[in-house]
């Protein structure tokens, strides 16, 4: 097994190098093909020159500008114009000279449309911002617009696979020494899951250039959380299974065939849940959305099959010294202690009303921080120290508040275009209309809106746009734009949630319906999965709005964070409730709750303190978005492990009694021990009988 892997990895490696080379943030590969922003962006990379990338200068000095001033910005324009030829000769136009003074005298700016053939916008913004040094002392410059937006962005995704795998690497090894004391047993997880991240990167590079998937730089750093996550869970459970049967059997093969007939069902069926949650993606409409089905779903299987067959054929050859210095001595009478766990089940079981309840309201008052800023996020807002590009917008809005939307480009045909420009121009919230080029059988117009980017306002300007120029019979006008991007993007987020969420709860409830062949607990434990998830974003929203004071929810931290809730939330309740149904047959309901918790609660803990921790390393990084999904998914992983799995769960498992196993043979009174637990020589032995 390990030569399979060895030779496997002399494969898998060099192509992991290679996702980074396609992954790609563009709207244009995120949206779908039926976006009216999409069509457009289409349309101008087909057109001569290809799409452009806009940038506005803003010049600015608090004292107003000099005659100077006025010649440097004119100078600038001109050699950028020569470095980078728009593509029509129109400098001037009906709206006035290319240059333009606010009505205060403090400020001039100019928009520099750049072709995507000079590269992408991070290779631009960097030159032109060089270029344009040269300036009198005490003259500010700030280069924004769309395109320095974009550019700022891909800045801070530059490395961030890197600093993502090497985070979590540090964060996993911190976590596993403090978990097994032991100066060695740490390493083998680690390593054993490195594989397994590498592996499902060269099957994700494999993917999509075997099937055009789209993988963005964030659905890139969430296939490293996800594999390294997941896989150190299903480490830490198949080793407390195995230190378990290590003292019941002298072969260290022997323990392990156990160790893996107790472990594997609960890890295959979590890992069923996770795939099947993630693969319900693929319905959503939105490409980096609908990407991440697979990608995360390649993941997972890459960790479960690496923790399922490299890792005990390590552990087996390593043999008991692994676990230097508590090695697990074989013993026909192995003495077994309470524990904490055995303790908190006994409190729970005299306080099973106290426990529910309590639990109960705990989720409430977190649920209440959902009454807080749930409102989408600016793309401006995204960014922890605000860039060049940000802070341009405002300059531009306090000098030119009749330019302070992000430019929108409506395309028509030619012999419509003067009509469609009246139109345009008569429509309330457009400050400026100018028409531009005539090629390929288009025309286009450039639309500035006076509201800022990304508001509710700006968005209900391109709406009256997008109608006034579609009611032109034969016109064929289609209205795109960075702004008109975003709010597609947002509208179609909304559309996938309302068909995804759904879809993942059926898909998640039949898993658990066909795992504990029951209907009762399946509805019980998607329930308490559900609260959970509620209580997660109502105290994550309090944090982000009252604390870290940002501006908003990203529009696509919602969906992705019930997707991983549920689908990994509903994993400790797999782990929890498969062990509590082998222990019912023999133990009887709450008996055998109890016995389970007892078993399973320090290793399930330890397993969601690791996924936690490595969802949390999302929050090290400079991205309101990322900060966001990383501080949700780790703050409810805590939450279902700590409460929810370990107290509300058992509390309301011994409230219903047998009837949580309903309709399957457990809920029937002749199923339960007629003398409550029977003594066993050997708990494992009888398992494996069954």
């Amino acid at each position: 097994m390990i030569g399979l892997w060895v030779a496997l990895a002399a494969v898998m490696v060099p192509l992991s190098g290679k996702l980074s080379s396609v992954t790609t943030d563009r709207a244009v590969d995120t949206l779908p093909a039926s976006a009216e922003s999409t069509k457009v962006a289409v349309l101008e990379d087909s057109l001569p020159g290809g799409e452009d990338n806009t940038f506005v200068f803003v010049y600015h000095r608090a004292g107003g500008m000099t005659d100077a001033d006025r010649a440097t910005v004119e100078r600038h324009y001109d050699t950028l114009t020569k470095r980078y030829p728009p593509k029509a000769a129109a400098g001037e136009d009906d709206e006035g000279p290319s240059t333009r003074l606010s009505t205060d005298g403090k400020a001039m700016m100019f928009t520099l449309d750049v072709s995507t053939t000079y590269g992408g916008p991070e290779a631009i913004v960097g030159p032109l911002r060089v270029a344009a040094k040269d300036r009198p002392a005490g003259l500010q410059l700030d280069v924004t617009g769309p395109a320095a937006v974009d550019g700022d962005m891909d800045a801070v995704f530059d490395g961030i696979d890197l600093q993502v795998f090497l985070t979590t690497v540090v964060v996993v090894t911190v976590l596993l020494i403090l978990t097994y004391r032991s100066p060695v047993l740490w390493f083998i997880p680690l390593v054993v899951v490195g594989a397994a991240a590498l592996t499902a990167m060269a099957t994700v590079y494999l993917l999509v250039k075997g099937f055009g998937i789209v993988v963005n730089d964030q659905n890139s750093a969430l296939l490293t959380i996800l594999v390294f996550g997941v896989g150190t869970d299903y480490a830490l459970l198949l080793i407390a299974r195995y230190r378990e049967t290590l003292h019941h059997h002298e072969n260290v093969r022997v323990a392990m065939v156990h160790a893996l007939r107790g472990a594997a069902p609960a890890i295959v069926a979590s890992a069923a849940t996770v795939v099947a949650g993630l693969l319900c993606l693929l319905a959503a409409d939105l490409n980096s959305t609908s990407g991440l089905g697979p990608i995360g779903a390649a993941g997972i299987l890459c960790a479960l099959v690496a923790m399922l067959t490299l890792f005990p054929a390590v552990l087996v050859v390593l043999g008991r010294r692994i676990f230097w210095p508590a090695i697990p001595r074989f013993s026909t009478a192995v003495e077994k202690k309470p524990g904490l766990w055995g303790r908190l089940g006994t409190t729970i079981s005299r306080r099973r009303w106290v426990a529910t309840l309590g639990s109960f309201g705990i989720l409430g008052v977190l649920a209440v921080g959902l009454a807080g800023n749930t409102g989408a996020l600016r793309v401006q807002d995204q960014f922890l120290s605000a860039p060049e590009s940000v802070t341009g917008f405002t300059v531009l809005r306090q000098h030119f508040p009749e330019l302070g939307g992000q430019p929108m480009t409506v395309f028509t045909r030619p012999a419509y275009q003067e009509r469609v420009l009246d139109i345009v121009k008569g429509t309330h919230g457009v400050a400026v209309a100018i028409p531009g080029q005539t090629s390929g059988g288009w025309a286009d117009i450039s639309v500035f809106p006076t509201d800022a980017p990304d508001t509710v306002a700006e968005y209900d300007t391109i709406k009256r746009v997008r109608t006034a120029v579609h009611a032109v019979s034969g016109a064929e006008a289609i209205v795109g734009g960075p702004s008109a991007e975003n709010l597609d993007t947002e509208v179609t987020t909304s559309r996938d949630e309302k068909l995804v969420i759904p879809l993942v709860l059926a898909v998640v409830l039949i898993v658990l319906g066909l795992l504990l062949r029951a209907i009762v607990a399946p509805l019980v434990l998607m329930a308490t999965v559900i609260v959970s998830f509620a209580a997660a974003f109502g105290g994550s929203v309090f944090i982000f709005d009252t604390i870290l004071g940002f501006k908003g929810i990203d529009y696509s931290v919602p969906l992705l964070a019930f997707l991983f809730l549920v689908a990994l939330g509903v994993d400790y309740n797999i782990f929890l409730a498969s062990r509590a149904r082998e222990e019912t047959v023999r133990l009887g309901t709450s008996e055998g709750m109890l016995k389970a918790l007892s078993a399973t609660g320090g290793v399930i803990t330890s397993a969601g303190l690791v996924l936690a921790a490595t969802f949390a390393v999302l929050t090290t990084l400079p991205l309101v978005m990322l900060i966001e999904v990383g501080f949700l998914v780790a703050f409810g992983v805590l939450l279902d492990a700590l409460l929810v799995r370990s107290v509300l769960v058992p509390a309301l498992t011994l409230l219903i009694g047998r009837r949580i196993w309903w309709p399957g043979r457990l809920s029937r009174p002749t199923a339960e021990p007629p003398n409550g637990p029977q003594p066993l020589a050997d708990e494992e032995e009888l398992a494996l009988q069954r």
